[in-house]
């Protein structure tokens, strides 16, 4: 059995596409349960669930993505845990690859797959979504580079969430987080390119800043009160200004993008968005600001 774990937030639409997909798994429906964990929303999104045979769902009061996946982990039976967004969709195929690799692969591994960006028929990408292409969800990256999967995909045998811990709460990034505990506790990353999800891009540059904002505030977080924190955090700020250039070359040879069109929509965003990351740490330096998700 799998336990399928959803955080929920007010996106009672997406999440109803979210559950339709997972309804169109090719796995077969009875290896697999779907919780879906509301974390406050304004209408507990009953009638959604209510559409989809066989989904629980439940609410947890604590604030943060992360409380509400414990929650999930708890009240799932499953002997694996898969973790995808109300937000996202699942390739038909992504259960059958979570169950496959993990059965494959060593013990003490976590998997991490492939997020991409949605795109409906033959619509032409618009500035944002040629951006998000290439830079929104770069999993292999966070996997083999950083040591930690996102929590938007992402899949273990419960026993190794268990040797681990919980998620923690709101004030800090909890993928990463928990990414390093799980190093710390001897388990192994692995990113799986077949186990695909997909996110609908952001409508505009509004929504990318306040995705951005966010996790500059939970970086914030958990670098203050390390030594020389301000320093580096300065440094840090300048880096992302730098990182332009050389990131124009990731834009011009990705293959997530088509013609040079697309390809000059995504370099003008990204320098929007490098400009408006430095600006937005330095504001930080001196205020804490509170953490909100799905804003």
């Amino acid at each position: 059995m799998i336990s399928v774990i959803i955080p929920h937030l007010n996106q009672p639409d997406a999440l109803d596409i979210c559950l339709a997909s997972l309804e169109a798994q090719s796995l077969p429906r009875d290896w697999f349960e779907i919780i879906v964990v509301d974390n406050g929303s304004a209408v507990l999104p009953k009638d959604v669930a209510a559409r989809h045979a066989g989904v629980r769902l439940l609410q947890e009061t604590q604030p943060g993505p992360g409380p509400a996946r414990n929650a999930g982990v708890a009240a799932g039976t499953g002997e694996v845990l898969a973790f995808i967004d109300a937000d996202c969709r699942a390739h038909p195929d992504w259960l059958s690859n979570v169950w496959r690799s993990l059965h494959s692969l060593p013990t003490g591994t976590v998997l991490g797959g492939d997020v991409r960006i949605w795109q409906s028929g033959s619509t032409q990408l618009d500035a944002i979504a040629a951006y998000e292409s290439v830079f929104a969800y770069r999993f292999k990256l966070y996997i083999e580079r950083h040591g930690y999967s996102g929590t938007g995909n992402m899949a273990m045998l419960r026993r190794d969430f268990d040797s681990v811990g919980p998620f923690a709460g709101i004030n800090v990034a909890e993928d990463m987080e928990w990414g390093e505990r799980a190093r710390r506790s001897g388990l192994r990353f692995r990113y799986v390119p077949e186990m695909i999800v997909f996110h609908p891009a952001r409508s505009s540059l509004q929504e990318l800043y306040i995705k951005w904002d966010r996790q500059i505030v939970h970086y914030r977080n958990m670098a203050e009160g390390t030594p020389g924190w301000r320093l580096r955090w300065i440094a840090r700020a300048l880096l992302v200004v730098a990182s332009s250039a050389p990131s124009i070359i990731t834009v011009l040879t990705s293959d997530r993008l088509h013609g040079i069109g697309d390809r000059i929509k995504a370099v003008a965003v990204m320098c929007a968005v490098r400009f408006h990351r430095a600006a937005t740490m330095l504001s930080l330096l001196r205020n804490r600001r509170a953490v909100a998700w799905n804003r």
